[in-house]
């Protein structure tokens, strides 16, 4: 039966992990899902524990915080956002930066993945008008994305597993992890200007529709007004997903309509994805191999020590970019009390899984989420993507890590 398991979690992981497989070319979603059912099906897990298995805390809030995202953006909160670093930054290196700081903070404040998903396009529209590359912009937005939404708890979905599974406060995390990622953010921007600073014109025209535009008014502010409460509610302790749903079921009840055209905005297929991910991930350690695993290679992932410190740094960055980093969470987490007291090993967690995300091109949704979104403008390659992410994920894992290690 383990060895009937063990090919189920290969084929799934096939799946996910190739965006065409040309035998069975059914995308991610639908392929964590065949491998959830075939988990069922042959014994490997019963239906009782495929609830069980399901992080429900961790769904909510990412459902919630989606919705509000949608909100905000109906609200044309990203497109206001975007005016205003255009007028702020009169020059294309400068605007650079602020691309990079803007997705970094949103994506600590909101889900990394939305961020892209909507900053992408109005970043797209930006580089149109003012005759700018699109490489470095995209690769700006991505990179500082996953490094900013390594600060939180709800900046990205493996952070929320990783809160889910812990019991860390939102307070406390940000606490440990906030500079680690504000270090890889300047990190990331001096790479930026090593980089690109010479392809870059000195000024950029700004037509009469950037000068004049103005997207702020009362729906703006008052779903600014709902965000800032929920992050409050964030901060004073409250339980995330509920404080979040309560922050969107002001916004339906004030907006007066019925929510359904906002719901249908929520991207669904990847909370089956993530569902089912638990029930793989969950058949899998049934069979004890993730625990014999761990046992095996705990000896050498002492975090008290510096060797054992990049050890584990470079095992979660190369399993991340193996089998990406939530499942990565999903096996490690149950383990990492073994490495010490504390939130230090958690934190480690999340931000290693993250940021080991900008190694390449597929090493995270977000990355993804801009090159799909920006591909009729710019075929953003893997290689060119590769030349940054790697230089950028080594330099920001080495300083953000000794940060951790020598101040948590």
């Amino acid at each position: 039966m383990d060895i009937i398991t063990y090919a189920i979690f290969i084929l799934t992981y096939a799946l996910i992990a190739s965006r065409r497989l040309a035998l069975l070319p059914i995308g991610r979603p639908a392929g964590a899902l065949l491998g959830a059912v075939l988990m069922v099906v042959f014994g490997a897990i019963t239906p009782e524990e495929t609830y069980r298995a399901i992080d429900h805390d961790t769904i909510l809030l990412l459902f919630c915080m989606m919705i509000l995202t949608v909100y905000l953006k109906e609200a044309r909160f990203f497109d206001w956002i975007s005016l205003r670093i255009i007028k702020i930054c009169r020059t294309p290196v400068s605007l650079l930066f602020g691309t990079a700081i803007i997705s970094g903070v949103l994506s600590a404040l909101l889900v990394n993945d939305t961020v892209c998903l909507f900053l992408t396009p109005a970043l797209i529209a930006t580089c149109r008008r003012a005759n700018l590359p699109f490489g470095p912009f995209l690769i700006a937005l991505a990179t500082s994305a996953n490094i900013g939404s390594s600060a939180t708890l709800v900046g990205n979905p493996q952070n929320m597993i990783i809160g889910s599974m812990s019991g860390i406060g939102f307070s406390s995390f940000l606490m440990e992890a906030g500079p680690a990622a504000g270090l890889g953010l300047l990190i990331n921007l001096l790479l930026l200007w090593v980089y690109y600073r010479k392809k870059m014109p000195e000024h950029f025209p700004l037509d009469e529709e950037t000068e004049g535009a103005a997207v702020n008014g009362p729906r703006l502010y008052l779903v600014l007004f709902v965000a800032l409460g929920v992050i409050t509610g964030f901060f004073a302790g409250f339980h995330m997903g509920y404080t979040t749903l309560a922050g969107v079921m002001v916004l339906v009840i004030i907006d007066r309509k019925d929510p359904r055209a906002i719901f249908s905005v929520v991207d669904w297929p990847l909370l089956v994805f993530f569902c089912c991910l638990f029930i793989v991930v969950a058949g899998l350690a049934s069979t004890g191999v993730v625990e014999r695993a761990w046992k095996a290679s705990a000896p050498y992932l002492i975090i008290s020590k510096a060797e054992g410190l990049a050890i584990f740094s470079a095992l979660m960055t190369i399993g991340s970019n193996l089998v990406s980093n939530v499942p990565m969470v999903l096996l490690a987490g149950p383990h990492i009390n073994e490495l010490g007291t504390g939130n230090l090993p958690w934190v480690l967690l999340a931000f290693t899984t993250t940021v080991a995300g900008n190694l390449t091109i597929l090493g995270s949704v977000a990355n993804i989420i801009v090159a799909e979104c920006s591909r009729d403008v710019y075929n953003l390659g893997f290689f060119e993507y590769l030349r940054f992410g790697a230089v950028s994920t080594v330099l920001v894992l080495l300083v953000g890590c000794a940060y951790l290690w020598t101040f948590s």
